[in-house]
């Protein structure tokens, strides 16, 4: 017991590292998706029907295939195809890592945000336009602030879906949290021990995130911004 809890103890700060890795990975490639969905689902409302075919396509192609696939296709198979049309492109593996986990969460966002935008019920739109508001200042003033409410907790979950999928882009050698405890495991030969602290590292980046987003989500609440302002103290100004 105590030689387990001493291996896991000098794997530790490797491991944190790792963790630390894997968080800006995440945040990067969600900051990406994020602005890649928006408009990608935007495009998915549009009346233009090429646009909605081209959006779709996108969509399905990347959440109907295995994020490992995409990783070792951008990574392994794009160069070659490069270099075959006479164009050189070199890509590590931060930049692959980050290209196919934010292609793949723009895929997944870009539905939430579609759907985000249809819960919105079509008078807010009406009452927009009987205000003069034109159809861009409409999307950004009145319809997408109360659609992002709605969508917190999804992209919450696909936050921490992609948190968990990094694990993925050991597979080209990328030194993030999975990938310390495959290195770690190498030196010391304790798989089980080095493994389980891996587990639990992520369990608490899950868990962290997991609260996060339900404190934002609460405070983005009107219900609860309503009963902030009630019970915050009132200052009159001095007469």
């Amino acid at each position: 017991m105590l030689r387990a809890i001493e291996i896991i103890w000098e794997a530790l700060p490797s491991l944190l590292l790792g963790a630390l890795v894997t968080l800006q990975l995440t945040a990067v490639s969600i900051f990406v998706g994020m602005i890649l969905g928006s408009l990608v689902g935007i495009i998915r409302l549009s009346p233009t029907k090429p646009l909605r075919l081209l959006a779709r396509a996108y969509i399905d192609f990347f959440r109907g295939t295995p994020l490992l696939v995409q990783i070792f296709m951008i990574y392994f198979g794009i160069p070659p195809l490069l270099r075959a049309i006479g164009l050189t492109l070199p890509l590590n593996q931060w930049t692959a890592a980050i290209v196919a986990l934010s292609l793949n969460s723009g895929a997944y966002i870009a539905e939430i945000v579609r759907a985000g935008i249809q819960s919105i019920e079509m008078g807010q739109r009406e009452a927009a336009q009987s205000l003069g508001l034109g159809p861009v200042e409409t999307m950004q003033y009145v319809i997408f602030p109360q659609a992002f409410r709605r969508m917190i907790p999804p992209l919450g979950n696909e936050f921490i879906s992609m948190l968990k999928d990094t694990s993925l882009v050991a597979v080209i050698g990328f030194e993030e949290l999975f990938r310390k405890g495959q290195l770690s495991v190498a030196q010391n030969f304790s798989p089980f021990q080095i493994y389980s602290a891996v587990a639990f590292v992520y369990l608490a980046l899950t868990l962290l995130s997991s609260q996060f987003f339900g404190l934002l989500e609460q405070w983005m609440n009107p219900v609860e911004r309503s009963k902030r302002r009630a019970v915050s103290p009132v200052i009159s100004p001095e007469t």
